[in-house]
């Protein structure tokens, strides 16, 4: 449902769209599909989207007053609960056909992070094996890890243990075995890795104002590797 839902939201993405309609538009779906939206409510957050453009890192509120615009580095978060099961995924693209070179850099360094992370989830591997791998991409590439935002557990809740870095902490974490279920999640920005809550209480942005991404997807360990439940 969930990547159904991701999908429908990249292509709804266009320039001229308000996030607060994608927001609709995507609870709809997940309604329709038998679900029920896994963020809206969570702690009080009061929408079934976190939308993020540029600077935003995550938790961003849909806003009508958003319009997406050529150029822009939008980010979409979505979780879905069916049958008192989570799942939590999140895509990120390019709006319209131009863009700063930075953005399509951070996004395809993302994409290349996320797919190493998703290749070593396996059991009997240390979980920090994962975040050095994310760490280390993303150094390479010149951009900055946002240190207190990580992956996470997942199942009947949101978010449960354990915590899945995307940086190297020198310790070996929890070793994956079948039957775990994760969320990974490389977050990065292109000049900074502090950041700093707006007003409203939810929504993180840089600190100086850099752009940054979010990538993420719900990953079941299985006895042969592992499977990605939130993907078409």
């Amino acid at each position: 449902i969930l990547a159904e839902v991701l999908e429908l939201m990249l292509e709804k993405a266009q320039p001229g769209i308000s996030t607060a309609e994608l927001d609709r538009i995507a609870e709809d779906l997940i309604i329709q599909k038998g679900g029920t939206p896994g963020f809206k409510g969570y702690h009080g957050f009061p929408f079934t989207l976190c939308t993020a453009v540029d600077e935003i890192i995550v938790h961003g509120f849909p806003s009508a007053s958003q319009i997406l615009k050529e150029g822009d580095l939008f980010t979409v978060d979505c979780g879905v609960i069916y049958k008192g099961f989570y799942s939590d995924a999140a895509r990120s693209k390019i709006i319209g056909k131009r863009t700063l070179p930075v953005k399509e850099r951070l996004l395809s360094t993302a994409k290349k992070a996320l797919a190493k992370a998703t290749e070593l989830a396996t059991p009997g591997r240390d979980i920090n094996e994962i975040g050095s791998a994310i760490g280390e991409i993303i150094e390479k590439a010149g951009f900055h890890v946002i240190h207190d935002l990580t992956g996470h557990g997942i199942g009947r809740s949101l978010h449960e243990d354990p915590i899945v870095l995307n940086f190297d902490d020198g310790k070996p974490g929890p070793t994956l075995s079948p039957g775990m279920t994760i969320a990974i999640e490389p977050i990065f920005s292109a000049g900074t890795s502090e950041m700093k809550t707006l007003k409203d209480g939810w929504t993180i942005v840089t600190a100086d104002g850099s752009p940054s991404v979010q990538i993420e997807n719900t990953i079941l360990i299985t006895p042969t590797g592992n499977e990605v439940l939130t993907q078409l």
